[in-house]
């Protein structure tokens, strides 16, 4: 399972012009789910995304997480995060797990993170979406559990 965390001071998410997720100051992620990823996959990302220190502590280090400064968790499902780019011009995507294991996968870790976080919000998934961001930094990270 893949996650590309942004440090954000605002995103939303929208779907055919309506709002379905936003946060304030916090996270974004997009996450690219893999035939071989599990519920095990899935607790080990979300552990790192609430854990992982990429908020600045006083002397502007950083040296907290998200659970630290209790910022917003946006989750937005990405297939093409799964993409195999190493040969051609066009993206082939058999190493995307496939949607009905994704969306299980998507959905398991939405319910574990707001069981274990406060703020957190989503994309739909397998939608058409239009995600804004106001990347803080910017700050990004590639996890691949």
């Amino acid at each position: 399972m893949k996650g590309l965390l942004q440090r954000v001071r605002n995103a939303r998410v929208e779907v055919g012009g309506e709002v379905v997720g936003a946060i304030d100051q916090g996270i974004l992620v997009l996450v690219g789910i893999e035939p071989q990823d599990t519920r095990a996959s899935a607790d080990k990302l979300l552990h790192k995304l609430l854990n992982y220190r990429v908020f600045s502590d006083a002397d502007g280090k950083m040296n907290l997480s998200l659970r630290e400064v209790g910022g917003g968790l946006l989750l937005v499902s990405q297939f093409t995060l799964a993409a195999d780019t190493k040969s051609g011009l066009r993206a082939g995507f058999s190493k995307a797990a496939a949607p009905a294991l994704g969306a299980e996968l998507f959905d398991y870790l939405l319910s574990q993170a707001r069981i274990a976080h406060t703020a957190v919000a989503a994309g739909q998934f397998g939608a058409d979406m239009q995600v804004h961001l106001i990347n803080d930094g910017p700050v990004t990270f590639l996890f691949d559990t």
